[in-house]
């Protein structure tokens, strides 16, 4: 069988709809910590800046730890992996709620980054073995509203939930959020026959060096991977500094910061809940032409409003816009290399994380001494080049198809 058939025994809907929970579970993690340092630092008796070490190390090992993640996925199975991830985070959740000093801390969410980071490429290299390519796009944005939900509640516990049973029991409680999404994998992996989807092709995997090879050496694979972390570095440079802007310009409080920053994971939903008609009213090229259209202006709305009234809708715009052109990069990402897409979406997800930090890091520099209008304005513009490059990308390889 080529790697690129779908699989067709078995339940598809069922076995991805277990992928969305443990993704869920995935994203919760992510940026949970961001609201318990303050706790924590007082527990262990350090400063803030200090206790920020367990947000570092998790971000730290999540990015990275997906370049290695897709060829094993390709090797042994993906939905085999993310069941053993998910077991094996359950356990280190739990940990982190029992870790007796910071050290033990650090050292449990970083072994966390390196296991739940496995979950979410894989699932979506799984998804590309058993949905159809015209349909896959559609499944995805679907699919991405348990990712935006698992962020919305991630921060929402680290918050409320801290300020009420304190930051211990926010990880017992994520641990038994992970062991609800884990006891139904290996169950649907022996009753399901499609959780096996693409392993014919993993055991004949050729090695991490070689899988690499295949998919680098794809001009296409390439285009889809410096695009993604051209994305990144762009989008997420710049909206790390929306909240503190908004403060530091018109006074917005932190809890009303959170709130209208809250906005981005609302125009995620939107794309979720819309993705079928907007896929088959605009197409691919129409979805990132006008994704990228709308990040453009919201960006320069974010940079230039006079007041805050504009902002929650700018930031929904955002959102928005976002999944439009991810939720398309993605679906390509799944299809550039389907002989090793478990490889291909791994490197593209890690190029993600790169451009983030990267993208972090350089306008760290320019905020600090030119103020947000320049980090905004930047974005507008890199954003919108990317959205029409990957638009003229698009037609022209649909031009060689036909």
């Amino acid at each position: 069988m080529s790697p690129d058939t779908p699989v067709s025994r078995g339940s598809a809907k069922s076995a991805i709809t277990l992928l969305a929970l443990a993704s869920f579970a995935s994203q919760s993690m992510v940026r949970v910590s961001d609201s318990l340092l303050p706790q924590i630092a007082a527990d262990f008796g350090v400063s803030v800046g200090a206790a920020s070490i367990v947000v570092t190390a998790y971000a730290l090992a999540h990015g990275s730890v997906q370049l290695i993640v897709g060829p094993v996925g390709d090797r042994f199975g993906k939905y085999a992996c993310v069941t053993a991830a998910a077991a094996m985070s359950t356990v280190l959740v739990l940990m982190c709620g029992l870790a007796g000093s910071l050290p033990m801390l650090v050292a449990a969410r970083l072994a966390c980054g390196l296991s739940a980071g496995w979950i979410i490429p894989l699932a979506m290299a799984f998804l590309g073995d058993v949905i159809p390519y015209e349909r896959r796009q559609q499944v995805l944005g679907t699919f991405l509203s348990g990712q935006i939900l698992g962020q919305l509640f991630g921060q929402a516990a680290g918050g409320v939930l801290g300020d009420l049973f304190g930051w211990r029991n926010v990880f017992f409680f994520l641990a038994a959020l992970f062991a609800v999404a884990t006891v139904p994998l290996p169950i649907e992996f022996f009753r399901n026959p499609i959780t096996h989807a693409g392993h014919a092709t993993a055991t004949r995997s050729r090695g991490f060096a070689k899988d690499y090879a295949t998919v680098l050496r794809v001009p296409w694979a390439r285009a889809v991977i410096v695009m993604g972390f051209i994305e990144s570095l762009f989008m997420f440079g710049a909206f790390a500094f929306v909240g503190a802007d908004l403060h530091l310009r018109f006074g917005v409080s932190f809890a009303l910061v959170g709130i209208f920053v809250g906005a981005f994971a609302i125009g995620g939903l939107i794309y979720s809940l819309s993705v079928r008609g907007l896929v088959n009213r605009l197409g691919q090229v129409g979805l990132v032409t006008g994704g990228a259209v709308m990040l453009a202006l919201a960006y320069l709305t974010i940079a230039f409003t006079p007041n805050t009234y504009l902002a929650p809708v700018a930031i929904t715009t955002i959102g928005l816009g976002y999944y439009m052109l991810h939720n398309t990069l993605q679906t390509n990402a799944t299809q550039m290399t389907p002989e090793a897409r478990g490889t291909a979406v791994a490197i593209f997800s890690s190029a993600l994380y790169l451009g983030q930090t990267l993208g972090v890091a350089m306008n760290g520099i320019v905020f600090d001494r030119f103020g947000a209008i320049p980090v905004f304005v930047t974005a507008a513009a890199g954003l919108l080049g990317l959205g029409l490059w990957f638009a003229r990308a698009l037609r022209q390889r649909q031009n060689q198809e036909i």
